[in-house]
């Protein structure tokens, strides 16, 4: 309770924005239910009930705030204070910290950056990093917390950040969790104007040409420098019954020679490297040549990766039948998109 004699009204008003809210609220809410500004003041003194995340705003609890409350207070403080400010018209998270309430793998949830409609311009404080905009964006919900979509939401997070591997491995994993299309995201990053950061323009490619992780991109860095062929990137292949085999990182499909990129992260517990083992072997049994290799040695010796692959290129290709293998559900996107192509977006999360 506020004090023994605050009016029923006044309290009812403030639980109702307490749950709508994820237990927070701004000085301009407060005050217009009722709540004297002193008593705010008082309140969110150290070691008072309330804490003040971010100025104006409040969390009206004395336990820490969780992400959720972390990334909705930085929209609390970007929105215009007329609005309502889980409509999304006048503030929307956007940025890594909107992906990583997704759980979009590698998606870092601070900074907090957040979209604002122009001509508004809030200052940058603490966590919260408002952005003014011209181009608003559809917004959605995510865990409670006014978004951009995530197709947005990864085009501003290339847009801020320096980090080329991380850049590449958050667009990857957007793409991989089927947040958006490669071609939608390119889309969004021409209409952004971020695809001129090279870093943004080879993310782009990678996607485009197939690839869907870091350790991917760097493998196709490293045949790139090479006399190699083009593989397909992330293929599904099956047997001539029209079984599926496997989906390996990448395929020759001439030769018959694929490439496995295997983490420890995600094939060295005993039943995922069994899954791992027994993949390999459906591949072998019906011809195909397997390189295996790991994102570290990947990155430390490329060198080794190549000669184990140009060795079997040799092998497939002198062979007098290919493998009974078929690849299927993969094309090579072309670039770049004619000028009345509109990117899509899901509608809800």
């Amino acid at each position: 309770m506020i004090a023994h004699n605050t009016p029923p009204a006044r309290l009812a008003r403030l639980a109702r924005l307490a749950q709508r809210q994820l237990n927070m609220a701004t000085h301009h809410q407060l005050t217009q239910a009722g709540i004297p500004a002193g008593t705010i003041s008082g309140r969110s003194r150290r070691g008072g009930p309330w804490q003040r995340l971010l100025p104006r705003v409040y969390l009206l609890q004395t336990g820490p705030p969780d992400p959720r409350q972390q990334a909705l207070s930085a929209v609390l403080y970007a929105a215009h204070p007329a609005a309502d400010p889980l409509s999304g018209s006048t503030a929307a998270l956007t940025g890594g910290a909107a992906l990583a309430l997704l759980g979009v793998r590698d998606a870092p949830p601070e900074p907090l950056d957040v979209l604002v409609r122009a001509p508004r311009s809030p200052a940058a404080t603490g966590r919260a990093r408002p952005r003014s905009t011209s181009r608003w964006p559809a917004t959605l919900h995510i865990c409670g917390v006014p978004s951009a979509r995530p197709i947005r939401a990864a085009a501003d997070f290339a847009s801020r950040t320096d980090d080329a591997d991380l850049v590449r491995s958050v667009l990857a994993n957007v793409v991989q969790g089927g947040w958006c299309h490669p071609h939608d995201l390119h889309a969004e990053l021409r209409a952004g104007r971020v695809r001129s950061r090279p870093a943004v323009r080879a993310a782009a490619a990678e996607l485009v040409a197939g690839v869907r992780s870091i350790a991917e991109g760097r493998a196709r860095d490293a045949l790139a420098a090479t006399d190699l062929p083009d593989p397909l990137w992330n293929a599904r292949l099956h047997d001539p019954g029209g079984a599926f085999l496997a989906s390996p990182d990448a395929y020759w499909p001439r030769e018959g020679v694929a490439l496995e990129i295997d983490s420890a992260e995600y094939h060295y517990t005993r039943d995922a490297w069994q899954a791992t083992l027994h993949r390999r072997l459906r591949l072998e049994s019906r011809g195909v040549l397997v390189a295996s290799t790991t994102p570290g040695i990947l990155r430390d010796r490329p060198a080794d990766v190549i000669a184990a692959l140009r060795a079997l290129l040799v092998l497939g290709a002198a062979r007098p039948a290919p493998p009974q293998v078929t690849a299927r559900g993969h094309a090579q996107l072309e670039l770049p998109l004619p000028p009345s192509y509109a990117p899509k977006a899901r509608d809800t999360v």
